[in-house]
């Protein structure tokens, strides 16, 4: 029987995105590599745990869930967390950003200044600008002012995303446009905090970086993994935790969050045989698994 190998996700290095595995390894991820991989015949799939503590009861949680935790680890997950909101005394400084993910889709957000564009990659951001930068209170009313001056949302959802990535502007300076207008508005309001320093728009395009450039269509994205499924296919595209598949029978998104707390095993070929929801069409001991 094949060694399982558990994933902890995809992250993004400054060589592009990595799967990183439970002990340490990671696998690299080029464009045109075989990704291929198994689910363990009467596999569950089991709570990943929070804060770097595993699972005290190995909860079984739901094949659709993207954050693979039961209801008690999710809540100690989001105990102590700037995004849920629930911490004020971070002394690191924090940056205001605005991302674009495809025509209409702006949002705005805050990051650690220490983690760079890493927050802007792993959403998944087809370019983004700096805004502003200071504490991380300060940081927090900008992004509010934000929000209730000029409605600009905190959250994209991922299937939005997604059902753009291959039809999106061809110049660096199109897919900018509409953060370079915000921009502008963002610094004319009154009522930022004193404690922020404001910064010059300059935009950072991901498309590249994402292999976005020409990307065929999605045809359909993975639903969720089931026991004894495989999942098969050239890499084409990769942004935020997503996967882009050539599958010979077309192109399939990948969500990686759906591969965590699952027992993975190698696979060859490219098939998919786990459930597809399909994109409406409207006027995509081993040294390692891979």
């Amino acid at each position: 029987m094949a060694q399982a190998w558990k994933c902890s996700g995809l992250r993004w290095s400054a060589d592009g995105p990595v799967l990183a595995w439970d002990g340490g390894r990671r696998s690299a991820l080029t464009w045109g590599k075989r990704v291929a991989f198994g689910v363990a015949d009467g596999g569950v799939r089991t709570c990943v745990g929070a804060r770097g503590h595993a699972c005290p009861v190995r909860a079984a949680v739901p094949g659709r869930s993207t954050g693979a935790r039961c209801e008690e680890c999710a809540r100690l997950d989001r105990a102590h967390s700037v995004a849920a909101d629930t911490i004020a005394d971070d002394p690191r400084p924090y940056h205001v950003y605005l991302a674009w993910f495809g025509p209409g889709m702006t949002k705005v957000g805050i990051t650690a200044e220490e983690r760079g564009s890493a927050r802007l990659l792993e959403q998944g951001a087809v370019c983004f600008s700096w805004l502003g930068l200071g504490p991380l209170m300060a940081a927090r009313r900008t992004e509010e002012l934000l929000r209730a001056a000029l409605r600009v949302p905190d959250r994209i959802p991922y299937a939005d995303k997604r059902a753009v990535r291959s039809a999106l502007p061809g110049t660096a300076a199109e897919r900018a446009a509409e953060i370079a207008e915000l921009h502008g508005r963002a610094l004319a309001l009154g009522g930022w905090p004193e404690s922020l320093r404001a910064e010059p728009f300059r935009p950072v395009d991901h498309i590249e970086v994402f292999g976005l450039a020409g990307v065929p269509a999605a045809v359909g994205a993975v639903s969720e993994l089931v026991a004894g499924g495989v999942v098969g296919g050239r890499l084409v595209a990769a942004a935020g935790p997503d996967l882009h598949l050539d599958t010979g029978d077309g192109v399939i998104v990948l969500d990686t969050r759906l591969m965590t707390g699952w027992g993975l095993v190698p696979a060859e070929g490219a098939e998919v045989s786990v459930p597809v929801r399909e994109f409406r069409r409207e006027a995509g001991v081993q040294d390692g698994l891979f």
